[in-house]
């Protein structure tokens, strides 16, 4: 009869009875995404849907989105964060909690102990760093670690971050934008503004109502926002206008309007002039030699604003430094998450 060797039944048992499991996890303002194992196992928006009166979890991720602007009295939809951090934080910990579940039954794994890594804004204060890790420790996290997010971004795009060299990352995120120089294993300078993507939907949605007197939900400007947004009037592979369906504010009747990419583009103008700005202002206090770095690498931009139409040839042209968008921008911090994951005890950056 054949027997395993001692040595690879150990490892079977070890691997079997082990009761902790390792994620790392991008708590985003607009998506959150949690990697086991090397692989995506939940890229959902971060929103829940609570029973009204007993706060009891309803649906979470994709099925809670379905939910808002739909719901019943009975019902409330939740986004438990705001502007990058936790606004609402018995709401986050059952978005941590209802996620972890969705992915331990899409990988097949359940632990009732986590080692976890968080990406968090470079910009969160103490206060902001403990309720992240409380709402962690609260859904099952026996280990949670902090990550700064334009750290995570780097590793996700592949940058050798503890090289004697000057890298910027730009991460355009839903709530925050993070812009910050890395070098040797830390972030050097860094600038975080609450100026982001839920601004540029904010932005659509009162265009809409001084422009065309219709009302759009939160949902139909992010679709404007993905299917016609533009950081430039003038581009070379333009979208189709895309049509919006609404009530005309005045008289309630249905309103079909074709919207442009060039409305938008002055329509996100403000906004996006004012992350211009934070780039110029991170730059202005970048050390020279790290300021001659930047100038040779170029600048890297990550997070869902970086697929904004023309929004690299605009920094491009206006700073006059190469921009470049990484290769799947929506994932690099939960990708870089990830890599700290594997590497945990390498990388003194880490927030214990």
């Amino acid at each position: 009869m054949y027997t395993l060797p001692v040595n690879m039944f150990l490892r079977l048992t070890m691997r079997l009875f082990s009761l902790t499991k390792e994620i790392a996890i991008d708590l985003g303002t607009a998506n959150t995404v949690i990697i086991h194992n090397d692989k995506i196992v939940i890229d959902e928006p971060s929103i829940v849907a609570l029973d009204r009166r007993t706060d009891k979890l309803i649906a979470v991720g994709k099925d809670a989105q379905m939910m808002e602007g739909r719901e019943h009295p009975g019902i409330r939809t939740v986004r438990p964060l705001r502007k990058g951090v936790i606004a609402d934080f018995n709401a986050a910990e059952l978005m941590i909690r209802g996620l972890i579940k969705k992915a331990s039954t899409k990988s097949n794994w359940f632990s009732p102990s986590l080692r976890m890594v968080v990406g968090i804004p470079s910009g969160s204060t103490e206060v902001e760093i403990r309720a992240v890790r409380d709402s962690s420790e609260h859904a099952g996290g026996r280990d949670v670690y902090m990550l700064y997010e334009p750290m995570a971004a780097a590793l996700g795009i592949g940058l050798d971050v503890e090289a004697p060299e000057g890298n910027m990352i730009v991460d355009i995120g839903g709530g925050t934008t993070e812009i910050a120089v890395i070098s040797l294993g830390g972030i050097v300078s860094n600038r975080s503004i609450q100026i982001a993507g839920d601004d540029l939907t904010e932005d659509i949605q009162g265009h809409m109502r001084r422009a065309h007197n219709v009302k759009v939900g939160e949902r139909t400007a992010e679709l404007i926002k993905m299917n016609v947004g533009s950081a430039l009037t003038e581009l070379e592979n333009p979208p189709e206008d895309y049509i919006v369906h609404g009530p005309n504010q005045m008289t309630a009747l249905p309103m079909e309007i074709p919207v442009s990419y060039q409305e938008i583009s002055h329509a996100i103008e403000k906004s996006v002039t004012k992350i211009e700005t934070a780039v110029l202002s991170a730059l202005e206090q970048t050390p020279p030699e790290l300021y001659a770095d930047i100038v040779r690498n170029g600048i890297w931009l990550a997070g869902g604003g970086a697929q904004l139409r023309g929004l690299n040839k605009r920094l491009t042209d206006k700073i006059g430094i190469q921009f470049h968008v990484a290769e799947d921008p929506l994932l690099c911090v939960a990708k870089g998450t990830g890599v700290a994951l594997k590497n945990i005890d390498n990388f003194s950056f880490l927030i214990r």
